[in-house]
């Protein structure tokens, strides 16, 4: 035990927490095994040595929303075929390149079941560097329930400087979609954050669910807004809007003056 890195001893304890420490779930009549909450670790190919920089991302959101599935597409590059719902959270991490240094991305896959959050939502938010938020383009009442995750992060102290992104997916199901992309952009001004579209189901849209989590990356790294603060709740300039639709296939990042946001 005494050879195991302070990461994963952190990993134990916290694994401990949610097995023996979530009253809620036991008021719930819920059992909780190893098969119900996971920590999955993934590392690039042939990565040597530790990343100096760690940053932590969360991806909230409804349930069903494909939050599982986005982020098991960015950390192992394919469609996770058989998800299950989310108890308590679902840890995965890549190590990618920015600029010529190694970043390590922790991302946070957190339930979307008020019933599995309440007793570790504060674990959810310390110390998170930025936010990612996820609804269903074909589910109406997953894009309603964004305030309320927005909310969420206000009431846990997520400060203005931590980044937030909005995503939509499920874009593949194009006869199914109810929230425009008109309408989620409106949503995206007004509370300052950039808007990506994509599918974490379709093979031929991992480049955009790939710019999503580096497009944080560099961000973060670089220490710059994700999008100037809007001055008042109606005005905004389309050209610090960033926006990933189904129609660009490149899956590359431009403002309004078509200067890459890398």
């Amino acid at each position: 035990m005494h050879q195991l890195k302070r990461y994963y001893l952190d990993k134990i304890y916290y694994y401990y927490y949610i097995l023996n420490s979530c009253p809620i779930m036991e008021s719930s009549g819920i059992k909780i095994d190893n098969s119900q909450v996971s920590f999955e670790k993934h590392l690039n190919v042939g990565e040597t040595g530790n990343p100096k920089i760690i940053y932590k991302i969360i991806v909230v959101g409804d349930s069903n929303v494909g939050k599982t599935c986005l982020t098991y597409r960015f950390c192992e590059g394919k469609f996770l075929t058989k998800s299950e719902a989310t108890i308590g959270v679902d840890f995965r991490e890549r190590t990618v390149d920015v600029n010529g240094e190694e970043i390590k991305l922790q991302l946070w896959d957190t339930a979307g079941q008020e019933r599995f959050r309440k007793s570790m939502v504060q674990h959810y938010y310390r110390n998170v560097h930025a936010v990612v938020i996820v609804y269903d383009v074909t589910k109406l009442s997953s894009f309603h329930s964004l305030t309320q995750w927005i909310e969420e992060c206000d009431k846990n102290n997520l400060t203005s400087d931590v980044p937030r992104i909005l995503v939509g997916n499920k874009c593949e199901k194009q006869n199914k979609q109810c929230v425009k992309t008109q309408v989620a952009q409106r949503f995206a001004d007004l509370h300052s954050m950039p808007l990506f579209e994509t599918s974490a189901y379709d093979d031929s849209e991992s480049g955009h669910v790939e710019s999503i989590f580096m497009t944080l990356a560099h961000k973060l790294k670089s220490r710059r807004p994700m999008m100037k603060k809007q001055t008042s709740s109606h005005a905004f300039h389309r050209a610090d809007v960033i926006s990933i639709t189904r129609e660009s296939n490149t899956g590359s990042l431009t403002n309004g003056d078509n200067t890459c946001w890398c």
